[in-house]
């Protein structure tokens, strides 16, 4: 898989006729298609018919379909965040709200940033942002950081794939009901614990409140490492 094209213009090709077509207006079209259809639907194929050009002259671009969807995610991600928060506990907040954010504008772009693909400057960037938010200031170790990040990007991934697919929790709250109205007494904690959400409240909060656990969890053992000097 090749990343030349995702980190500096490639060069303009000294043959053949003059380009018609850019990475930028490639990536749009595609994007499209996964926003309507879902990524299953991209293939070099149909991104080229939607540009009215043949599959073949889309390979003077990209290589193939995985640089295709490296270039997609690139563009729909958007640019790394600058964070200007106070605290790294406020900047990594805002970082996890922004990508969660950016994934429910693109469903497919969660099942698009898994496993081994090329890998652009934006979505390095995000990775980067979210470093020096926390900084290396804080105690942890480079492990430790790069964890933390992937903890919560990961936070964020499961929760917009919920949203995705209609799993909302106000959703799952109802589907659930319509079971424990038969078969509540088998279950008293669930019981409890739905009642309880239904007089006092606290639905659809499951993002803010993961995200708030796991920043807690990051600054007791920050506290505890700038408290006994561990390492």
């Amino acid at each position: 898989m090749s990343v030349e094209f995702l980190w500096g213009a490639r060069a303009q090709p000294t043959r053949g006729p003059k380009p018609a077509l850019s990475l930028e207006s490639i990536a749009n079209a595609a994007i499209a298609v996964a926003d309507a259809e879902g990524l299953a639907a991209v293939s070099m194929q149909r991104v080229a018919a939607e540009l009215g050009k043949t599959k073949m002259s889309l390979y003077r671009y990209l290589p193939g379909k995985a640089e295709l969807v490296a270039l997609m995610i690139e563009r729909a991600i958007g640019e790394p965040p600058v964070l200007r928060a106070a605290s790294w506990r406020a900047a990594l907040t805002a970082w996890s709200q922004l990508l969660h954010a950016a994934y429910l504008r693109h469903p497919w772009s969660v099942d698009a940033t898994v496993g081994r693909r090329p890998l652009g400057p934006r979505e390095l960037g995000w990775m980067e942002s979210a470093l020096a938010a926390l900084g290396t200031g804080s105690g942890l170790t480079g492990a430790e950081r790069l964890d933390a990040v992937a903890v919560l990007a990961g936070h964020a991934r499961m929760l917009a794939q919920q949203a995705a697919a209609q799993l909302d929790e106000h959703g799952m709250a109802t589907a659930m009901a319509e079971v424990m109205t038969l078969h509540g007494d088998r279950f008293p904690h669930l019981t409890a614990a739905m009642r309880a959400t239904a007089e006092q409240g606290g639905q659809d909060d499951a993002f803010a409140f993961g995200v708030e656990r796991i920043l807690d969890g990051l600054q007791a053992l920050v506290d505890r490492r700038a408290g006994s000097g561990e390492r």
